[in-house]
């Protein structure tokens, strides 16, 4: 702001010297000293009029004429009092008339040049790293709609200032992909990624961005990018998560149970994360098999009694068995123990054994049970339950409230 008020001052004064200047000269001794010379120019002409005259004969007088014409100019000459006095009138309006310039200069800023505005964009500078360091913190308070604005204020300020900033490039992306600004991310992630081509960040930031984009040849270079990433470390969760994204997208469902797969195994059934990619896969995989329609799949909801004490570690096994309650069963799903209620989604991808297909089935059950050692074959102590009898398309609820 400093800087800005002695632009304004040095403005005042250049104003000030346009004003004082002309008002300083004595502008009653400039007229004086033009009247002078109009004078001098009259009598010169007036006497060589009288010449001629004298010379044809039509004057008499001659000398008589002349002292009258030296009487007028003589009579024509302003008192010094006068001309002091016309300089010290002049004199007189330099303050007022600087005083003026000053007020409505300053008044016509105030009123129309938005300095409200400006000192907001001085105090979003000034928070820069507080909100930038909000944003970045996955544990912290999510940022409102005005603290985003402000921060992608600041942001574009100091990249205006710092255009080499890669990571101010990345943070001015991942906003335009909160704010669902695809141009402007793809745009800041772009430069992120010229200025740092091997950053996996930037590289990441600008594969989601490219992906989001919605155009063809962008989600191919997406594609490129992710591969690069993983050849660099092939453990990149997020890098296999967007690979799974895109390929979904793009109708690849292999390509994404793949990559979801992947994950699975990076993660292992422990992770909270890893019932999501469960059912993640599974969508993937109804896909891929035009006749695992919702008709012939199960939707099922297990619920968790309210006596049930959910053991430190364990999986949920979920199967689905014929209507007379064999134990032997047609299809079943291992999801690891977590929140309940647990919603899942059974279909011929869970079969047990291929000749025996869920799809075939008239009516079964679906049994659930918590199993606290992993092993099938023991059930001491489990949790279980048993839903009614049902058929394909039809929701199933159960809830798990016995034990063995």
């Amino acid at each position: 702001m400093s800087l800005f008020w002695i632009s304004t001052l040095a403005l005042i004064f250049v104003g000030i010297a346009f004003i004082v200047l002309p008002l300083w000269k004595a502008k009653a001794q400039d007229d004086d000293a033009r009247r002078d010379e109009l004078n001098k120019a009259f009598y010169k002409d007036r006497l060589l009029e009288l010449e001629e005259e004298d010379a044809e004969g039509l004057v008499n007088n001659q000398e008589e004429l002349i002292t009258e014409l030296k009487q007028s100019l003589l009579d024509d000459i302003p008192a010094p009092e006068k001309a002091q006095q016309d300089s010290m009138d002049a004199k007189l309006f330099i303050l007022p008339s600087i005083l003026v310039f000053v007020a409505i200069s300053y008044g016509f800023y105030f009123k129309f040049g938005n300095i409200d505005k400006i000192e907001k964009w001085h105090e979003v500078s000034e928070r820069l790293p507080e909100l930038s360091k909000q944003l970045m913190n996955p544990e912290g308070v999510s940022l409102s709609d005005s603290e985003m604005i402000d921060l992608t204020l600041g942001l574009r300020t100091k990249l205006y200032e710092e255009p080499n900033d890669a990571m101010g490039w990345l943070l001015l992306g991942r906003i335009g992909m909160a704010n669902r600004d695809i141009d402007t991310s793809v745009g800041a992630m772009q430069k992120a990624y010229k200025l740092k081509p091997d950053d996996v960040e930037i590289k990441l930031g600008y594969a989601q961005s490219l992906m989001l984009s919605g155009d063809d040849a962008k989600a191919e270079q997406s594609k490129t990018l992710l591969r690069q990433v993983l050849r660099q470390d092939s453990t990149n969760l997020r890098a296999l998560s967007l690979l799974a994204f895109s390929a979904f997208e793009r109708q690849d469902y292999k390509g994404a149970v793949s990559a979801w797969k992947a994950m699975q195994m990076l993660i292992g059934p422990d992770d909270s994360r890893y019932e999501m990619l469960v059912r993640s896969i599974e969508r993937a995989k109804s896909k891929m098999n035009p006749e695992a329609t919702l008709d012939k799949q199960v939707p099922i909801t297990v619920n968790l009694g309210s006596n049930v004490t959910l053991p430190s570690q364990g999986v949920v096994i979920v199967s689905i068995h014929p209507a007379d309650g064999s134990a032997m069963p047609v299809a079943a799903a291992r999801i690891p123990l977590s929140r309940f209620p647990l919603k899942i989604m059974m279909s011929d991808d869970n079969n047990m054994i291929e000749q025996r297909k869920l799809s075939d089935m008239p009516d079964f059950i679906v049994r659930a049970r918590i199993d606290q050692d992993g092993n099938v074959s023991t059930k001491e102590g489990d949790w279980y339950g048993e839903s009614a009898v049902s058929t394909l398309g039809k929701n199933v609820s159960l809830d798990i409230d016995k034990q063995y």
